[in-house]
């Protein structure tokens, strides 16, 4: 009776907000597909449509949502992620082999074998993956497609024919949607069955010229290790992961500095300086309300503060978007199922947690600025910077410059590293998006620190601009 209670709350809401949106819609009427499919741009540091308009990347995180969620489900989920402002839906389509749905109906009924996938009057596990790809697109959402989980290929129970199979299948099935970004690979190192990844990769590839790709990678590593080279990655991802300064956690071959877990932007900065240069994100940080190391139910978890650092950090680096995540969302977690990671919400809660509704700010700021020019530079920061939680960063164009600062630690400013003789400066809310004018100054270096103290996760952005331009007063 409960579960028949919440389909019917879920089916109304999502009437109610198919509503509102229709109205929004007929007002707008433009999809970011008709700017043109979205290709890497040409200082090949971004991503764009193909009439030039950037693309802020900002990434939900729901692998599970093929094999968990009904229709209705799909429905006011994805109603909730366009209106938290997220424009790429992650999901896993085959996270396990054999992998079922909530409809009884079986990925693999035949293996690998396609040619009858589709029987007339029967709604089977991949029509209801069309259904939340084009539940998507009624969104505005892309979606990034993990073809299948590390961890079953890892086991072996694909084999490089079914890979080729799979994403014959796949390409097909999925090359006329103009909202597919492919994700190869899936929470696994790249040195690990490479054969299979690289067969499903140019499989899909040379069915599928018009949709981006990249591969998901093990936490702490990067696609820049072992892909950078191949035609088919279009852009990096690396996984920072859920281990927090100094927890290793029976990590065998560590590949990362000692004390650096959370370091995201290291990843940024070595992928950046990788030949061929390539976009590159974060495609998994620590997930909101997630144990510290995963899995410890007694450790401390991750909070809004923590994943707004993340954000920050990386795309401050030179990360062309973000990708967010929830310790219930990723597995939608519900009733009835067994939590992984010491999962405590349901999904339906955790997408209104603080974290998830923030996210929404970091692409507002980097879309209010010229976005092609802007680079990251550290030697904006003219006094000694932090290490770890204090580590200020920045990024600028060439008449603007924005600085994080976790802990709102005081720094000081080389405010001539961008034009104007006259600067004005404003903080900038990480948490709310909200905007406070400091002050008109004279142009070199200048000290800052937010009247609201010094502390872990009293984060602020700090903007300063050439007196001339209006960014701030027009887009914030």
């Amino acid at each position: 009776m409960k579960t028949l209670k919440l389909s019917f709350l879920l089916l109304t809401l999502c009437l109610i907000s198919n509503t509102l949106n229709a109205q929004g819609a007929s007002k707008k009427n433009e999809m970011p597909w008709d700017n043109g499919k979205l290709k890497v741009s040409d200082n090949k540091r971004f991503l764009q449509h193909e009439n030039g308009k950037p693309f802020f990347w900002l990434g939900e995180t729901a692998w599970l949502l093929p094999s968990r969620s009904n229709r209705d489900e799909v429905d006011y989920f994805m109603a909730e992620t366009g209106k938290n402002g997220y424009n790429v839906l992650q999901i896993s389509v085959l996270h396990n082999i054999p992998s079922m749905n909530v409809y009884g109906s079986w990925a693999l009924p035949n293996g690998f074998d396609f040619k009858n996938i589709d029987k007339a009057g029967v709604y089977n596990y991949w029509q209801h993956v069309d259904y939340i790809v084009e539940r998507a697109q009624r969104r505005g959402i892309y979606i990034g497609i993990v073809c299948v989980w590390g961890t079953p290929v890892q086991q072996k129970q694909m084999s490089v024919e079914d890979a080729r199979k799979y994403g014959k299948f796949l390409a097909e099935r999925y090359k006329k949607y103009p909202n597919i970004i492919w994700l190869i690979g899936g929470d696994i190192r790249g040195d690990v069955e490479t054969d299979v990844w690289q067969t499903l990769a140019k499989t899909i590839r040379g069915i599928d010229s018009d949709h981006l790709m990249t591969f998901h990678p093990r936490g702490r590593t990067s696609s820049v290790t072992w892909f950078n080279n191949e035609d088919w990655l279009d852009f990096n991802m690396f996984q920072s992961g859920h281990r927090r300064y100094g927890q290793r956690k029976g990590d065998g071959d560590y590949p990362i500095e000692e004390n650096t877990e959370e370091d995201n932007w290291r990843f940024v900065e070595r992928g950046l300086a990788a030949s061929p240069l390539k976009p590159i994100l974060d495609g998994e940080p620590s997930y909101e309300d997630i144990p510290h190391g995963l899995h410890d139910a007694d450790e401390r978890r991750w909070q809004a503060a923590d994943v707004r650092r993340y954000a920050y950090w990386s795309v401050f680096a030179g990360s062309f978007g973000h990708t967010y995540g929830h310790n219930s969302t990723m597995q939608m977690l519900r009733p009835g199922y067994q939590a992984s990671f010491a999962g405590k919400q349901p999904w339906w809660d955790a997408i209104h947690d603080e974290g998830c509704q923030q996210m929404k700010y970091v692409k507002k700021l980097m879309l209010a600025f010229p976005f092609f020019e802007r680079i990251p530079d550290q030697s904006v920061i003219s006094n000694t910077n932090g290490v770890q939680y204090e580590r200020v960063i920045a990024t600028r164009g060439n008449d603007y410059i924005l600085v994080y600062n976790y802990t709102n630690r005081l720094t000081e400013i080389d405010m001539t590293k961008i034009s104007g003789a006259k600067k004005k400066a404003w903080w900038y809310s990480p948490a709310n998006g909200e905007t406070t004018y400091i002050g008109e100054f004279d142009n070199g270096k200048h000290t800052f620190i937010h009247d609201s103290g010094y502390g872990s996760g009293n984060d602020w952005v700090l903007i300063i601009t050439d007196s001339k331009v209006s960014y701030v007063e027009d887009n914030l």
